[in-house]
């Protein structure tokens, strides 16, 4: 490990961690998830929502960007009945708020060798405890009311009859979204810490710069990869098919969940889903055509090359990164860690990393109305839409990926370095 001195006295140090630098910080995150949101949104056509309710759907976009909660109820009346609900993560908005807010809080821990950890809780308590204020802040905003159409025929005619005017609304739930957002930010602390090899770490943590660094680099940026990828098909989609305003709005709110989703595919990895009714999401064309069906559907390499054989090309992508991951993990590992190691580390962050998506890429939507049991809830006014993963077998098909591509790459780098005229640089 290369001599780094610490910039100062420790006082000077704790000194610059202030909470003028953790309040640009916690600003600076909001900033670029609700621009990230807003553009999503007006792409999307929110703009047009009535009264005036675009800024609190954009807030309530940020709200389940950080894992917050939003809970979606109806009310039409004593002759009706509605139900509703809503659980899906932006992840476009989350990782724009996610890279602002880690750059943030290592700026300051640039250039230092180790770092104390009452130092470093307490810088990253400044930004938890003005986190904590904004959350509260958007949870309270985050909430609005719409009257929904009846549209035309019996259900529009009942709804005169006996002055039914159905509603939906979503409203935050206060508590949970304070934890789960608290949480979140504490996993970007710590994935911040892992992955840049400029942070400090404390002492007793320093074994984790061999052991641990490498790999959660290497994963991160596999999934960089794979969002970079997602945005050049995206823009040659949005330039040669038409409807560009669409491609942009799944861009802007959700490439990581569709960029993601395909990673997991490719290694093998199976998702069950269904489309149903008028309220399906924005997606590519052929998803849309696996996922809406009568039943629940497969979604999987397979059943996605019956609609479009180009679909087999998310396996070649997917050894091809996972291979370029691998020699990435070990070019930053020591010189001396042999192959079966590398592999062992890289198939247990590949598997890590799949669970996380398997996580956080689910979703579900509902919608139904009924006036006096006509509509059923499942009538022309409702809609479904879910998509889960089988998440165990998700798992365990990357432990086998990330062994091999972790075996091979270590032998790619070794090669590589070989050819340079030098070995592999060692972990610093």
């Amino acid at each position: 490990m290369s001599p780094r001195t610490p910039s100062g006295p420790p006082g000077r140090a704790g000194a610059r961690h202030g909470w003028i630098q953790a309040l640009v910080t916690v600003l600076a995150g909001l900033v670029a998830m609700g621009a990230v949101a807003a553009l999503g949104l007006w792409a999307a056509g929110a703009t047009g929502l009535p009264d005036n309710a675009f800024p609190r759907v954009v807030t309530a976009t940020v709200v389940t960007a950080v894992g917050g909660t939003l809970e979606v109820a109806g009310d039409a009346g004593g002759f009706a009945d509605t139900d509703a609900g809503l659980t899906v993560l932006p992840l476009s908005v989350t990782l724009a708020g996610a890279l602002v807010i880690a750059r943030g809080f290592l700026r300051p821990l640039r250039h230092r060798a180790v770092a104390g950890a009452p130092e470093l809780a307490g810088w990253a308590g400044r930004i938890a405890v003005l986190w904590l204020l904004a959350l509260l802040g958007l949870a309270f905003a985050a909430r609005q009311t719409f009257e929904v159409s009846l549209g035309e025929g019996v259900l529009n005619d009942l709804g005169d009859l006996f002055g039914v005017t159905p509603t939906v609304g979503f409203t935050t739930d206060v508590p949970l979204t304070v934890l789960f957002g608290l949480l979140w930010l504490a996993g970007v602390f710590v994935l911040a810490l892992l992955v840049s090899r400029g942070a400090p770490l404390p002492g007793r943590l320093l074994r984790l710069q061999t052991s641990v660094r490498p790999a959660a680099y290497a994963m991160v940026a596999l999934l960089l990869a794979y969002v970079v990828v997602g945005v050049v098909v995206g823009l040659v989609v949005a330039g040669t098919r038409g409807h560009p305003a669409d491609t942009f709005a799944v861009l802007l709110l959700g490439l990581p969940n569709l960029a993601w989703l395909a990673l997991t595919i490719g290694l093998g990895a199976t998702w069950d889903g269904r489309v149903e009714g008028p309220f399906g999401l924005p997606m590519p064309h052929v998803l849309d055509e696996v996922l809406r069906g009568p039943d629940v559907s497969t979604l999987n390499v397979g059943t996605l090359a019956e609609h479009d054989g180009r679909m087999w090309w998310l396996v070649a992508v997917a050894a091809v990164l996972l291979l370029a991951a691998g020699a990435l993990l070990a070019s930053r590992s020591p010189d001396r860690m042999p192959a079966w190691l590398h592999a062992v580390h890289m198939a247990v962050a590949l598997a890590l990393t799949v669970l996380m998506i398997g996580l956080v890429g689910r979703l579900s939507a509902h919608y139904g109305l009924s006036v006096l049991g006509i509509g059923d809830l499942g009538g022309g006014l409702a809609g479904q839409l879910f998509l889960r993963p089988r998440l165990w077998s998700a798992v365990g098909l990357a432990l086998a990926w990330g062994f091999v591509a972790g075996f091979l790459g270590a032998s790619l780098a070794r090669w590589a370095g070989r050819r340079g005229g030098r070995t592999p640089a060692r972990s610093r």
